[in-house]
């Protein structure tokens, strides 16, 4: 039997980000434009502060602007939504991304609301969240799902009728993955830790998103023979085998049973997680040329 071909996200996201660069060049030549990002990270979690300073740099190979700004975790709300408010105010800024989780004195949702909606370039504010449900194309999409849906595309091509099942009702994943296979005509099962008969609804399924942060949960018996399989999950298990004291990444997925069935499959790491930097940098361009009254380039 043959083997599933291994979706490569890390190659699908240099891409991407080329693709970026060249139009953040083209606006600034054609418009005297240079999209700029900002970061609010606060607290020392060591994972939090790998990922913005990856952020910085991408969004500075790119070429567009990146401010940051680090506190400490014991900031009041008010100081934060005071800086918030004053980037909300500043034309150098395009996008506007708070890093989470946010210590437990500070309301999660009173901040992200703060975030004008036309630079929220996670996509979490509730505007925007209602212009994915209705359509609306100037939605700022998460970034995680949007790059699952354009790996998607590309490896299948047109989804139109595909059954997909969503493994997941976070709101950061699931539920606007879910919203995105809608949008494409994919007939969209959300399916969750309360689902009954769980593996007979996933082998129902044309594509699979696996998003519900438990570690190689699902076997290969599970997957539809030839399914695109698309997994989300970061998990840190024990590898033993690496010596003591070591672990490793995997998914949600059990990938060396699912390799065998699915006919495509992300890799974990190195599928979906390289995207999401690069689909955060395409929104900055979005806003960027959404604030101007321009048409945002189809990279």
């Amino acid at each position: 039997m043959n083997e599933a071909a291994i979706i490569d996200g890390k190659a699908f996201a240099e891409a991407l980000r080329e693709r970026v660069g060249a139009a953040v060049t083209r606006l600034k030549e054609d418009h005297g434009l240079t999209p700029g990002l900002a970061v609010v990270l606060v607290g020392e979690d060591p994972a939090s502060q790998v990922y913005v300073r990856n952020k910085g740099k991408q969004t500075l190979e790119a070429g567009m602007n990146s401010f940051e700004h680090k506190f400490d975790e014991t900031i009041s709300q008010q100081t934060l939504l005071d800086l918030i408010a004053s980037l909300n105010a500043d034309a150098a800024v395009h996008g506007i991304l708070v890093q989470l989780p946010l210590p437990g004195h500070i309301d999660e949702a009173a901040v992200l609301s703060a975030i004008n909606p036309d630079k929220d370039v996670d996509g979490f504010h509730l505007i925007n969240v209602g212009k994915l449900a209705t359509g609306d194309d100037s939605a700022m999409v998460p970034c995680t799902p949007w790059g699952c849906l354009m790996m998607l595309k590309e490896q299948l091509g047109d989804l139109k009728g595909m059954k997909a099942l969503v493994l997941g009702r976070s709101n950061i994943v699931g539920k606007p993955m879910a919203q995105l296979l809608l949008s494409q005509h994919c007939t969209v099962t959300i399916a969750h830790s309360r689902t009954e008969n769980l593996a007979a609804e996933c082998a129902a399924a044309d594509i699979l998103v696996a998003a519900v942060g438990r570690a190689q949960m699902v076997k290969g018996d599970w997957i539809k023979p030839g399914a695109t399989v698309i997994d989300v999950g970061i998990n840190r298990i024990d590898a033993p085998e690496r010596g003591p004291g070591k672990t490793r990444l995997v998914g949600d997925v059990d990938f060396d049973e699912v390799v065998k069935v699915a006919g495509a499959i992300t890799p974990v790491p190195g599928g979906v997680g390289p995207m999401t930097i690069a689909c955060l940098l395409r929104n900055t361009l979005a806003a960027t040329c959404l604030q101007h009254g321009l048409d945002v380039p189809d990279v």
